[in-house]
């Protein structure tokens, strides 16, 4: 069983900066691929970026590439989303998700464990 929390959330201007973490409980982090996804009002949860449990392989979603960056700090259990040029079709809830496995995978149905959702608001 993995707990996850996110954190890094907040209110933003258009262009600005924010980095969401994800800290998972247990010790097998490593083992564990993880993603960010994100869920607009009245839309679908959306996959946003995911990284392999090395973190050697990164995926993303082509209107984040080159703004946002996935990263993990295995020794600390922690999953990073640095999100920046941010604009306001990014305000959503942020997900992140865990699988244990070793490759990176981009559909939500692929994870097992979720987070609570953290909110990104981006104003104009």
């Amino acid at each position: 069983q993995v707990q996850l929390v996110e954190s890094g959330g907040g209110l933003v201007q258009a262009g600005g900066s924010l980095r969401l973490s994800c800290a998972a409980s247990g010790r097998t982090f490593n083992s564990y691929a993880m993603g960010w996804f994100r869920q607009a009002p009245g839309k679908e949860r959306e996959f946003v970026a995911t990284i392999s449990s090395s973190g050697g392989s990164t995926v993303y979603v082509d209107s984040v590439k080159g703004r946002f960056t996935i990263s993990r700090d295995n020794a600390k259990n922690t999953v990073y989303l640095q999100m920046n040029s941010l604009k306001p079709e990014d305000t959503a809830v942020y997900y992140c998700a865990a699988r244990m496995a070793y490759r990176y995978y981009l559909l939500a149905s692929s994870y097992d464990y979720w987070g609570q959702g953290t909110q990104v608001t981006v104003s104009s």
